[in-house]
């Protein structure tokens, strides 16, 4: 399992995955059968990018700045909380508008720190 937490590569991938699947599954129409499909691919990602993230946090806890990693911890639960929500409400035909605004501001401000931190890339 070394191999998941020496480098973010796995987590990157799960979560760019994750987030493809999540908008297929959100444009399909409801009630389909490749909808329930596209929806059960998604958890199965939001478990392996929650499983990624735990292996990463553990780790980041060797350079100091554990706080800030438990806020971006804390921002990606968010942001998988507003894509199960988006799913779920939009399943039972209830209004989805919020729960796409606080997704994207979830998964933008998850990113920008994700990227900031120093286990992130340097684009900021």
């Amino acid at each position: 399992m070394d191999f998941l937490s020496n480098t973010t590569h796995f987590h990157i991938f799960t979560w760019v995955v994750g987030i493809i699947v999540f908008l297929v599954a959100a444009v399909l129409a409801n009630g389909t059968k490749g909808k329930k499909i596209a929806h059960m691919i998604a958890r199965l990602f939001y478990v392996l990018i929650l499983f990624s993230g735990v292996m990463l946090f553990t780790k980041s806890m060797n350079y100091g700045m554990g706080a800030q990693y438990g806020i971006k911890f804390l921002l990606g639960l968010l942001t998988i909380g507003m894509m199960e929500m988006v799913l779920v409400r939009s399943e039972k035909g209830k209004s989805v508008t919020l729960f796409w605004v606080l997704f994207f501001v979830f998964l933008f401000a998850t990113m920008f720190l994700g990227f900031k931190l120093p286990m992130g890339w340097e684009l900021f």
